[in-house]
């Protein structure tokens, strides 16, 4: 058997004809010679059709229309503008499906199908938004007398009641934008109901003037810092620039550093109390995060410039993370969850903002560490789009690291993200509390087909310097959260719980 989909063409009106009348019983012929030479000459790309054996047993017609010219609550025959299909807009934002049928001959083969994946094949390719259909209840007369239409969609998606048009399009992950009126006059069977049928590209780009289009294939470069003491604060800007220098070079959209890899900086004050002394290092973050901006413009890169302490207008003193933007721009994320160490050593208070950053590689976020370990933060940004997530860490032992290594293997899973984690490595005796470092730099992915069997992309040697060069596919996200094994974000039982900010 040779199977075959493609566009329609005029010749085929003939078999098309045959198919239609077979697969709606003989009533009428719907679809005139006419129509299809209209439909075809306006949009070919969008009339499809499955050949077996040579014979045109199968058939989607659509068109595109603008949804904000053309309402899609309307019935049926305005949508299609009475068959002329003058609301076809070459412009629009939206495949319209007008019709699809299958010969019953042949509907073992499951051509249905073939040609809604062709039709999505075809919606990517156009870069619309997605495809619209009004969807037939032909089995709901059995049901109307103790049933409301939307029960009974409600029981065909739980498998509850088998609908041959529903059941159908469901199962090629289409879902129920809404139930319409006097959709087709005279469907009897249907009560005149009928679903509007909604599939969304995943891979849909809105039209943009931006220069600089979001990227989806990322380069992350991780800095495995080793701690070090340096003469004066140019010879540590020095050694930044020698990473983003290196790790820039190989292309990288984003350099990573670790948590407090300033503190070496602290050593002239090592006399001082912790406390006080932490609060020195504070007065050369600005200089540090303004030499830092500089390079990520310099180099072209996005640059995570790991933590450094702040102190604000009333004199409390921070962990501050500073993501410097490639163009010129700088945003900051407070630490939120402040070690017990950080807080019986330094005096320092948790931030209170949780949100992610848009950039020229998609939506990221930023957490500090300890942040890591506490799940509803990671949930939050995810809700808000977070795509990569960053982890600057400091932890002095290995079971420190392995509580921040799992907790962001955790977030990568439950929240269909990446997570790039970056710690320092090395001794660093001449400054208190800061003496020994452990880490293990890595980028983790959700666990699933579509990425490494352990979920774990790259990581580096332990303990030692070095830097991570790791790339990341992002559309790979769009597909594990439409069509994968399991589905976190969208199987979570809103109305029974749901993270949200006290604000």
């Amino acid at each position: 058997m040779d199977i075959q989909v493609r566009k329609l063409s005029l010749k085929d009106y003939n078999d098309l004809i045959d198919s239609m009348n077979q697969a709606y019983g003989g009533v009428g012929s719907l679809w005139t010679r006419n129509h299809i030479k209209d439909l075809i000459g306006m949009f070919p790309d969008g009339q499809l059709c499955v050949e077996v054996d040579g014979r045109v047993v199968a058939c989607a017609l659509a068109i595109v229309i603008d949804t904000q010219k053309t309402d899609i609550t309307h019935p049926y025959r305005e949508i299609i503008a009475e068959g002329t299909f003058s609301t076809h807009d070459p412009e629009g934002n939206v495949l319209y499906g007008i019709e699809v049928f299958v010969h019953p001959e042949f509907r073992d083969l499951r051509l249905g199908r073939r040609l809604y994946d062709a039709r999505k094949e075809l919606c990517e390719h156009w870069n619309l938004k997605g495809i619209l259909a009004g969807g037939r209840l032909p089995k709901y007369h059995e049901h109307a007398d103790e049933l409301t239409p939307r029960q009974y969609i409600e029981k065909v998606k739980r498998k509850e009641i088998y609908d041959p048009a529903l059941t159908f399009q469901l199962a090629n992950d289409f879902h129920v934008k809404k139930i319409l009126k006097n959709y087709l006059p005279g469907d009897t069977e249907s009560r005149e109901y009928a679903t509007l049928l909604e599939w969304n590209n995943i891979y849909y780009e809105p039209k943009t003037r931006a220069a600089s289009p979001t990227k989806k294939n990322i380069r992350l470069g991780l800095v495995q810092w080793q701690m070090r003491t340096f003469r004066d604060v140019q010879a540590f800007h020095e050694q930044v620039e020698f990473f983003v220098d290196a790790v820039s070079g190989y292309g990288a959209d984003f350099v990573l550093f670790p948590e407090f890899f300033n503190t070496p900086l602290m050593e002239p004050y090592n006399h001082l109390p912790t406390t006080e002394a932490m609060r020195e290092l504070a007065k050369l973050t600005e200089q540090t995060q303004q030499q830092i901006q500089q390079l990520a413009v310099s180099y072209n890169v996005n640059i995570i410039a790991g933590s450094m302490p702040f102190v604000d207008e009333v004199n409390k003193l921070y962990n501050v993370s500073y993501l410097c933007h490639r163009n010129g721009k700088t945003e900051e994320y407070r630490k939120v969850h402040i070690t017990p160490n950080e807080t019986k050593y330094y005096g320092m208070y948790g931030g209170d903002e949780v949100r992610v950053f848009d950039t020229d590689c998609g939506k990221v976020g930023i957490l500090i560490c300890y942040d890591v370990e506490f799940p509803e933060l990671g949930r939050i940004l995810a809700d808000q789009g977070m795509q990569i997530l960053f982890v600057p860490f400091l932890t002095d032992t290995q079971n420190g690291y392995i509580r921040v290594r799992n907790c962001a293997q955790a977030r990568a899973i439950e929240n269909e993200c990446y997570v790039a984690i970056a710690g320092s490595v090395g001794n660093l005796p001449k400054v208190n509390n800061m003496d020994i470092q452990y880490a293990q730099s890595a980028v983790f992915t959700p666990s699933d087909f579509a990425f490494p069997n352990n979920a774990v992309k790259a990581e580096a040697t332990p303990n030692t310097e070095m830097v991570l060069v790791v790339d990341v596919d992002l559309n790979l996200l769009k597909e594990l959260n439409q069509y994968g094994t399991v589905k976190n974000l969208f199987d979570r039982r809103k109305d029974l719980y749901r993270v949200s900010l006290n604000k």
